[in-house]
């Protein structure tokens, strides 16, 4: 499966969306534009009201990972329809994140605050262009849109196909910074997206029924919960280099 195409670098004046229909630019995928996936963790706590504070120092913590080969990056945030804490962390590739897991992960972790957690692993099969040349410079956005999509039996290759087409296109003209398409399961697809103010991303969602529409979502999908997160600064860890 093809990935989607970013602006070349020095290309500000060019439409994003009409280089990804084009095929021109270079791809932001992997740590560093090269043309490889990478894996994507999302996280979802319930967090009680009164632990909220303990679970944000919790999660403050995990900055020290910083420095682990393979990091991308790590943000989170709450999610204000329910209450919950999300966090999406972006590896290089699943050795790296599996190399985390066996020698640092339970010196980090911290159960403190939540009372149920689910986690979901998956590689990404496409990444959106946006205003960036990166995702590690995508990922440093402030809000953070998540479609967690669950897929009707064979819609797998046409839901790829209008993320590229219409979906893509759609978020690149309206000023996404970029973002990922990561298959979790064989009907489970989370699309990912950082965009760099609240505004920027609701002027858009004043699109989605008419793209929802062009893409042949109905038919697609069977279900799609959203996100919206305004990231937690002290949450972010930054892949030191």
């Amino acid at each position: 499966m093809s990935l989607a195409a970013l602006p070349s670098p020095g290309s500000s004046s060019r439409d994003p969306a009409l280089d990804l229909q084009r095929g021109r630019g270079r791809r932001i995928d992997g740590l560093d534009g090269r043309r490889r996936p990478v894996l994507a963790k999302w996280i979802t706590c319930d967090v009680p009201t009164a632990s909220r504070e303990r679970f944000g120092a919790a999660q403050a913590r995990w900055t020290v990972i910083g420095d682990q080969p393979g990091l991308v990056g790590q943000v989170g945030g709450w999610d204000p329809r329910t209450g919950r804490a999300h966090v999406l962390a972006l590896w290089a590739d699943a050795a790296s994140h599996e190399v985390f897991l066996r020698d640092r992960h339970d010196a980090v972790a911290d159960a403190s605050g939540y009372r149920d957690i689910a986690v979901a692993l998956g590689e990404t099969v496409l990444t959106l262009p946006g205003t960036v040349a990166t995702l590690t410079e995508a990922i440093e956005g402030p809000v953070l849109r998540v479609a967690d999509c669950l897929l009707a039996a064979g819609a797998e290759d046409h839901f790829a196909d209008v993320q590229r087409e219409v979906w893509g296109p759609a978020m690149a003209a309206a000023g996404v910074l970029g973002g990922v398409v990561a298959r979790l399961s064989a009907n489970r697809h989370l699309v990912a997206t950082f965009w760099p103010d609240a505004q920027t991303h609701r002027r858009y969602t004043g699109e989605v029924p008419g793209l929802r529409a062009r893409a042949g979502a109905d038919a697609d999908i069977t279900s799609t919960t959203g996100h919206v997160l305004a990231l937690e600064q002290a949450w972010r860890v930054r892949a030191i280099r």
